[in-house]
């Protein structure tokens, strides 16, 4: 399975070399692009069935923008419900930051596409177990292994990723 999602990640050029600017600030001489990997229906189809094996009966949690397509489509594999974690609360309407139905105590994984720091996956679950949820578990596309999962264990969650920036990076 790894080697199909690699495969696919690189066909949907996913995988971009040169000098890039990343959301926490730093530059790297490569950028895994999440938007061309979740809009390519073999990768999202390959991602889904991957968290779908992965997922017992826990509601799934989708870090908006980038976690939602890939909890909408392991929803639908594994056949359980999610809800999305905003970034902040939305201002009209509701004004949730979670969207979607959520009960006190209830056990949730988040869902999210690549991690360098972590700390979207972190500020997603710190909004869920505000929110009532049970979140010991992160489900993540490519761990760029720059200091997420240890900012999720800090946390108390594990991180699962289907890929490693090593795995994704070896024999180019």
């Amino acid at each position: 399975m790894t080697d199909d999602l690699i495969e696919a990640l690189r066909d949907a050029d996913a995988v971009q070399y040169g000098e890039f600017e990343l959301s926490h600030g730093g530059t790297s001489d490569y950028y895994v692009d999440k938007y061309l990997f979740e809009t390519d229906p073999r990768c999202l189809r390959l991602i889904a069935e991957a968290f779908a094996e992965k997922i017992e009966d826990e509601k799934l949690g989708g870090v908006a923008l980038g976690g939602v397509p890939l909890a909408a489509a392991a929803s639908i594999t594994a056949d359980v419900p999610y809800v999305i974690a905003r970034k902040q609360a939305k201002e009209y309407g509701t004004g949730n930051r979670i969207e979607g139905r959520l009960s006190e105590g209830e056990e949730v994984v988040v869902v999210e596409d690549i991690a360098t720091t972590g700390q979207s996956a972190v500020d997603a679950v710190e909004a869920l177990r505000e929110a009532g949820a049970e979140v010991n578990r992160a489900l993540l596309v490519v761990d760029r292994e720059e200091g997420g999962r240890e900012n999720l264990a800090d946390h108390g969650v594990e991180m699962e990723a289907l890929v490693t920036a090593s795995d994704l990076l070896a024999d180019r």
